[in-house]
């Protein structure tokens, strides 16, 4: 049976814990807390667990390289495990979609996010990725500045939402593929 890397992207350390850039972190600390998949051992500068969700053989990472530089853990991982680019699902903050956005992809460009640009080098495009919109900053914030803010008192009920939603959307994509998963989670969450 086919095993997956399921990648949660984020900044290592306990000051970028809870900010929008550590959304992909985040989801993959909830579905090992789900699924009591162990994050406890480092593998190519990535934090992994191994485990099975839905009978499905997986390994949960979290690269420790720093947001940019994403590719250079997630490449080795993938290498080592034997894991094919179109097993690969990444989960990552996206500026360009409203806050509480859900998007699904089964491959695609960077769309100007670093630590993508940094995967493709190593993986092409041809990986499935699941996008999780943090909106863009009030007023003339930088975008630098407004990724590693913390989310909010008042962001919290539709965060823990967007969460809830996007390990559904992982465990529809395992059972059933990316073009399923598109279908039934690629939604905006506020909207309903």
């Amino acid at each position: 049976m086919d095993r997956f890397l399921i990648v949660g992207l984020g900044n290592p350390g306990r000051n970028y814990r809870e900010n929008r850039h550590n959304l992909g972190f985040m989801v993959v600390d909830k579905l090992a807390e789900k699924y009591a998949i162990s994050l406890n051992s480092v593998k190519s500068k990535a934090i992994v667990g191994n485990g099975r969700i839905l009978d499905r053989p997986v390994i949960l990472a979290k690269p420790q390289t720093y947001m940019n530089l994403s590719g250079d853990s997630v490449g080795p991982v993938a290498a080592f495990y034997k894991i094919p680019p179109e097993n690969v699902l990444v989960i990552y903050d996206e500026l360009d979609l409203p806050f509480g956005t859900i998007r699904l992809r089964e491959q695609g460009g960077a769309g100007g996010h670093n630590g993508m640009k940094s995967i493709i080098n190593h993986l092409g495009q041809g990986f499935p990725r699941v996008r999780l919109g943090i909106g863009r900053p009030p007023g003339r914030m930088d975008p630098a500045a407004w990724v590693l803010r913390d989310f909010g008192d008042e962001e919290r009920p539709l965060l823990n939402e967007i969460l809830a939603e996007a390990i559904q959307a992982i465990e529809t994509y395992l059972a059933e593929g990316i073009q399923l998963a598109m279908s039934r989670h690629n939604k905006r969450l506020n909207d309903e």
